[in-house]
């Protein structure tokens, strides 16, 4: 690497030298700008986002157990050695967003369109909250100086700092009323909030509110502060951050759904399927059939229905693999066609990166930790409620009726003084099925799996379930990060990996700065 560098140094100073300016505008066409905008680079960015949550999916959503069939080494903690399966995040925030989102900054605080300067600086807020909680140790300070080709990692504690600076700053921008950024010209380029400052804050609160509340474990951890981010964030189902898909080909159209066919040997999961009738909750015999289930995943042919155990290719005692539902909805990977499929797995629906019912569920755990049963009580009901409205819009329309007749069940803890977190937790982990994997991922964690928090809650106890073996070179125990991406990082910055570690065959097993005391 190191003559390749230096090569290439001696060609630019020979160039240089030799008085070159015509050579290289040989490459500059006149009728193509050469300086692109923040309105031309803003559209893709919300692509790369959802493109970098769901392509890893394949992997963590067999971990967490949103998926299941056997399908990958995901459902066994595992890792792929000489792959970038497991790095589309890593892709996302170091080459599909960071270096345009720089472009955007640094274009907008010239013009003075501080709106524009305020969405970069949020997405960078995300990008890097979402890497750090995905990878743990990451490349910060050194990330996009151009004039190194070995970097630093930085330790985890140091990204989830940035996050908070870059959240802030990102709020004073959108709250700015001098400068040149107007409504007009965000609003064609923003496909999600179409140019409402308002609701980009609240989005910045949302990050906020994700950063502080994986803390649980630390002595720092504040409740009173994750309830006043929350507060300040998401307010309805509304302001949900959706990136929207066309679904028209497989071009345009959701990687999770018929067109793209990347689902069809996937299988729904026993652990959404016991929460859906029930069987989870705390007090199964007298729970109710939650109406979100037929929305949310599909009966097997004899109407029952059924999800496979973690890393499992049979179905148990009565069907086979086969005969137990994809995402889609469809049996033994058949395709639907375009358009089919249901919930989050049709073509044409959007992507959730952030929920309104996902911060309710925070508001929840954050008010029961500080002993205010009563408004924990209330976020609880309410992140349920909305996941139900979020749910009913994607398919067959639930009634107030079913809506009211679950809410007052068994199902759902009917005072403030019966809540319990177990039952906050996994609620909130259905909710989020189907788009939260890393915030579902970071819950997993922070509680140690079945083991426990800080606190002794164990909220996933006999109900998460390992899997019969780990990965081989897990050494029985459960992943906690994924390794950094293979060609960006195992082939170029060995050095720097062995600094952290990232060199060691259980490495993926270490455990996370966020989740440990």
């Amino acid at each position: 690497m190191k003559k390749i560098y230096i090569l290439f140094s001696v060609f630019a100073i020979l160039i240089a030298a030799s008085g070159c300016k015509k050579y290289l505008d040989v490459n500059t066409d006149p009728a193509t700008p050469q300086e692109v905008s923040s309105k031309t680079l803003t559209p893709p960015l919300f692509a790369q986002m959802e493109r970098g949550i769901q392509y890893d999916a394949r992997y963590l959503g067999g971990l967490i157990q949103y998926f299941g069939g056997a399908v990958n080494v995901g459902e066994q903690h595992g890792w792929i050695a000489g792959s970038d399966n497991m790095g589309e995040i890593w892709r996302t925030n170091y080459f599909g967003l960071g270096a345009n989102l720089n472009l955007i900054i640094n274009d907008s605080e010239a013009k003075q369109e501080y709106n524009y300067v305020g969405m970069a600086q949020a997405l960078k807020a995300w990008s890097w909250q979402t890497t750090t909680d995905y990878h743990g140790d990451i490349i910060l300070k050194q990330a996009f100086d151009v004039n190194r080709y070995v970097y630093d990692y930085d330790p985890q504690r140091d990204v989830y700092a940035e996050v908070v600076r870059l959240a802030n700053e990102s709020i004073k921008n959108f709250s700015r009323t001098d400068g040149n950024g107007t409504v007009a010209k965000f609003s064609p380029a923003d496909l999600i909030y179409a140019g409402d400052n308002a609701k980009w804050i609240k989005f910045n609160y949302g990050v906020l509110a994700r950063n502080a509340n994986n803390l649980v474990n630390k002595a720092t951890y504040d409740p009173a502060k994750v309830i006043e981010y929350v507060d300040k964030s998401l307010a309805s189902n509304a302001e949900n951050f959706i990136v929207p898909n066309t679904g028209t080909t497989a071009l345009n159209g959701n990687f999770f759904g018929p067109l793209r066919a990347n689902l069809a040997s996937y299988r729904q999961t026993a652990i959404i399927v016991g929460l859906l009738d029930g069987t989870y909750l705390s007090n199964p015999t007298a729970s109710v059939i939650d109406p979100r289930r037929n929305n949310m995943i599909t009966a097997s042919p004899d109407l029952i229905f059924r999800g496979l155990p973690p890393f499992t290719i049979d179905g148990g005692t009565v069907l086979a693999k086969n005969q137990i539902p994809n995402p889609w909805g469809a049996l033994g990977g058949t395709n639907p066609g375009p358009n089919q499929g249901k919930y989050l797995f049709r073509d044409n629906v959007g992507f959730p990166i952030m929920t309104y019912t996902e911060m309710q569920f925070i508001k929840a755990e954050a008010a029961f930790r500080k002993g205010d049963l009563a408004l924990a009580h209330t976020a609880y009901l309410n992140g349920i409620s909305s996941s139900i409205d979020f749910v009913s819009a994607l398919g067959t329309a639930i009634t107030p009726a079913e809506k009211a007749a679950y809410l007052t069940s068994a199902s759902v803890k009917q005072t403030a003084a019966s809540l319990t977190i177990r039952d906050i937790m996994l609620q909130k982990y259905l909710a989020l099925y189907g788009y939260g994997f890393v915030e579902t991922w970071c819950d997993l964690r922070k509680f140690n799996y079945m083991d426990g928090d800080v606190a002794g809650n164990k909220p996933y106890l006999n109900v998460y379930r390992y899997p019969t073996s780990f990965y081989v070179d897990n050494g029985g125990k459960p992943a906690q990060r994924y390794r950094p991406r293979y060609n960006s990082e195992y082939l170029w910055n060995t050095e720097s990996l062995k600094k952290i570690g990232a060199d060691k065959s259980d490495y993926h097993t270490y455990k996370m700065w966020f989740s440990q005391p």
